[in-house]
């Protein structure tokens, strides 16, 4: 895996694991608004599809469809873990939990840009709006903002 795009990845309790070759690195972060996304709060990534080989418990995985059916969440049935998910505005694509990939965390990513999935494309025949943005901000940088000199 010297590719830097190529991210091993699993569920929580491990039955899931997988290699994911993501299709812009984590340039394409992004949270939504939807229903479902504003309730799994989690941070993706872009990869195509092929782009997600399973190394063990694919067979571990269950799906979840809402609304139009057409996006298909995937998530481990022992831990619960929400690993990915087929998009529904590009089903080409699947965007992957961050939060699964190993040495990742979603606070990594100071600002996380966030999509309106409330006025999802589909259905309104518009672009996809950017609804804004998330920001993380480490506790130690805001101890330093907090000082007059700045310093820490």
């Amino acid at each position: 895996m010297n590719d830097t795009n190529v991210r091993a990845g699993q569920c929580h309790c491990g039955a899931v694991r997988f290699e994911v070759t993501l299709s812009d690195g984590f340039k394409s972060i992004r949270r939504c608004t939807c229903s479902y996304c504003r309730m799994r709060g989690a941070v993706v990534a872009m990869a195509e599809m092929g782009g997600i080989r399973f190394l063990k418990g694919e067979d571990r995985l269950t799906t979840y469809r809402f609304h139009t059916g057409s996006a298909q969440h995937f998530f481990c049935s022992v831990c619960g873990i929400y690993t990915h998910h087929q998009r529904r505005s590009d089903t080409s694509l699947y965007a992957v939990n961050v939060a699964c990939l190993d040495g990742i965390s979603p606070f990594d990513f100071h600002e996380v840009p966030v999509m309106d999935g409330v006025n999802h494309t589909n259905d309104t025949g518009k672009p996809t709006r950017r609804a804004g943005t998330l920001r993380f901000i480490p506790a130690d940088d805001i101890s330093r903002r907090s000082k007059p000199d700045g310093s820490a």
